[in-house]
């Protein structure tokens, strides 16, 4: 794919103002009615052992239609959610979807009713739309601050920083936000750091492979460099097939930039993919697909495994268009988030 990566091909990630404007209702509606907004969630203290982020499907709670996390845990299996998204509010300041404040709401009540039925979550930052960290925050100093912001405010022990469009894009930006990130894992060296971003069909394009080299460049190796292997711009026939393609190329990339072997760049690399059909007429990402993705992950032992999103991981009622809500798809609901629980690492 090119480095374009135009608003009208990621309308299931764009943050409409009318989103943003009822966000708050979304996600209370999302929460269980007896859960109280929590000051600070306490860590999770359940069942799931496995690296935080390491299976965590997006998640987003404040548009759409989002379904209740524990409901979608019990009938999955799944212990992990990738929360999205954190932006830019008045300043450099961190808020969900760029309006709602961290603590006292209902994000933090979800956070706590994910974690009392014995999972936790990541939090990611960025996305396609809306007014990111990486640009509002003119420093590197002051973009890690708003990192460990969001880190703190919920006792985090993963965080992800979906870059895309302009934070992507621009060179200065991309520094700034390996740059940032490498101060927010020396601030706080328990937090697995996950950096997500768009691919070519054969693996990362310019953009994506200066991103890598700046972070090489001073030192920075996150838990899981993570590419969305979809929104190609060309046809592509075997979804399942060319993400794994796109995966080879990152790890060629990793291992020219890290100077590590291939076993190495492995634990290093992540596949974020997208269930049913993409932005693209001509994507589809099948059950079949995924599964093929799956065995991939699980045979060469990838750091992380996810999908954009369980909001949309449902077939779509008649007369729906597929979007926020549903895939597009035959399938059953959850299909795809039951697949990511499989993944071991």
């Amino acid at each position: 794919m090119t480095a374009d990566r135009r608003p009208d091909r990621r309308w299931t990630r764009v943050l409409r103002a009318a989103h943003v404007a009822a966000g708050a209702c979304l996600v209370a509606a999302a929460a269980p009615a007896s859960a109280a907004p929590l000051a600070t969630p306490a860590p999770a203290a359940g069942p799931s052992t496995a690296p935080i982020g390491q299976a965590a499907p997006y998640l987003t709670l404040g548009w759409g239609d989002p379904p209740s996390p524990p409901t979608v845990m019990a009938a999955t299996g799944i212990r992990q959610f990738t929360l999205a998204f954190v932006l830019a509010g008045r300043g450099c300041l961190p808020l969900w979807d760029g309006s709602r404040p961290l603590l006292g709401g209902p994000d933090a009540a979800s956070i706590g009713a994910i974690r009392a039925a014995g999972g936790d979550v990541s939090v990611s930052a960025g996305g396609w739309s809306g007014r990111k960290l990486g640009t509002a925050c003119r420093t590197p100093a002051a973009l890690a601050s708003a990192y460990e912001q969001v880190v703190d405010a919920y006792g985090l022990r993963a965080f992800d920083v979906d870059i895309e469009h302009g934070e992507f894009t621009s060179a200065r930006v991309r520094l700034r936000v390996v740059t940032a990130l490498a101060e927010l894992q020396a601030a706080r060296p328990g937090v697995r750091i996950t950096v997500t971003f768009g691919t070519g069909p054969t693996g990362p394009d310019a953009d994506g492979r200066s991103l890598i080299a700046d972070a090489a460049g001073i030192g920075f190796q996150p838990y899981a460099w993570t590419i969305m292997p979809f929104d190609f711009g060309a046809p592509v026939a075997d979804m399942g097939a060319t993400t794994v393609a796109a995966a080879e190329g990152l790890r060629a990339d990793l291992v020219a930039a890290y100077d590590e072997t291939p076993t190495a760049a492995y634990a290093h690399l992540g596949i974020s993919s997208m269930n049913g059909m993409t932005d693209e007429t001509d994507e589809v990402v099948s059950a079949a697909d995924f599964q093929t993705v799956l065995a991939y992950a699980q045979a060469n032992h990838i750091a992380r495994l996810t999908f954009w999103m369980v909001d949309r991981d449902r077939s779509c009622p008649k007369g729906v268009a597929p979007g926020n809500t549903c895939s597009g798809i035959a399938q059953a609901d959850w299909a795809f988030t039951a697949l990511d629980a499989q993944f071991t690492g």
